[in-house]
């Protein structure tokens, strides 16, 4: 933070235009201001989320009224709080999710989207919970449903979302058999998360049969996508009746062509998930639901978020070039200021 011409400002990314890594820019802005029912933080850290890839090639807007700048999640200390905000203090350490200005060093959040940070983590590591942790555990446990003794499949196993997923799976859920798709190159350091069978997607586009064969013919309870229409057709075929598919995203496209008939007959549930666009009382809920399920095992060291590796501010398109690149395992930390 420096101050200009009399007023405060603070450091942010933001993107000029729209395209590649060259677009992202370091400007000095106003730091926000909280309405009554958020608070300000100090940003310690944030991480690197696939939707901002997506937002700086301007194809994902943040919503309307959200900030332009960058980033999805933070983790600091509360520097101010709303006028109406019960329960949070200034100096409280926290993570929140936001629905934009996490690439800042300052941002507002609403005190209902925030997770206190246990004293065994660290700004980095809670840097990582909110878009990746919440996003899986919204998509596995609320949604999908997933309970003890089910089958899943965890499509993408190195990304952030997909390697949460198996963490919350294996924390929360007990005898869970978990079917993951991977690269070859990141079999080894997904297998160490405790996964029951990895298939390179590489080899098997269409992992039905395998699937098939692993299930003795009962199919899966909930599938993880964020492929979209390529996996679409051996997704079908690889739920069990009563199935849930949870689709969140669509990297292979949005169109592909679906057996009704199986779906009806098989009570399948197909089911589209996004969690920035919703309703600030929506991720509220969501949060509240975490908070009580998720983040003990994070205070007690159960879950430890993965780091790939932590950029200075000044790196960040580095950071994300490194995303782009697809070779990391885990999550990509943005470091905004020794805290």
């Amino acid at each position: 933070m420096i101050k200009l011409c009399g007023g405060v400002i603070m450091k942010a990314v933001i993107c000029d235009g729209f395209g590649g890594v060259d677009v992202l820019k370091i400007i000095d802005t106003d730091i926000p201001k909280p309405k009554e029912n958020q608070v300000l933080i100090k940003v310690a850290a944030t991480s690197i989320n696939r939707p901002d890839l997506v937002q700086r090639e301007g194809k994902y807007p943040p919503p309307p009224g959200e900030s332009e700048i960058l980033g999805l999640e933070v983790a600091g200390i509360i520097e101010e709080v709303g006028s109406n905000v019960k329960g949070w203090k200034k100096g409280d350490r926290v993570a929140a999710l936001v629905g934009g200005g996490g690439y800042a060093e300052y941002a507002v959040a609403y005190a209902d989207h925030l997770i206190p940070i246990p004293d065994s983590m660290t700004f980095e590591e809670a840097a990582c919970i909110c878009e990746s942790y919440i996003t899986a555990f919204l998509n596995v446990i609320l949604l999908g449903e997933l309970k003890d003794n089910n089958y899943a499949i965890f499509h993408g196993g190195g990304g952030g979302v997909n390697t949460a997923a198996i963490q919350i799976t294996r924390a929360i859920r007990n005898d869970v058999k978990i079917i993951v798709t991977v690269s070859p190159e990141k079999m080894e350091k997904v297998k160490e998360l405790g996964v029951d069978l990895l298939i390179n997607y590489k080899e098997h586009p269409d992992f039905s049969q395998i699937i098939r064969e692993f299930t003795n013919k009962r199919g899966v309870d909930v599938i993880l996508d964020h492929i979209g229409a390529a996996y679409l057709e051996p997704n079908i075929k690889s739920l069990a009746y009563g199935g849930r598919l949870v689709i969140i995203g669509v990297t292979s496209g949005i169109k592909a062509e679906i057996n009704l008939g199986l779906v009806m007959v098989k009570r399948h549930k197909i089911i589209g998930s996004v969690l920035r666009s919703r309703p600030v009382e929506e991720k509220a809920e969501i949060i509240k639901a975490f908070n009580e399920q998720v983040m003990p095992k994070f205070a007690d060291r159960t879950i430890v978020p993965i780091i790939y590796k932590v950029f200075p501010l000044e790196e960040v398109k580095l950071a994300h070039q490194t995303m782009e690149e697809d070779k990391h395992f885990g999550k990509i930390v943005l470091k905004i200021a020794d805290l």
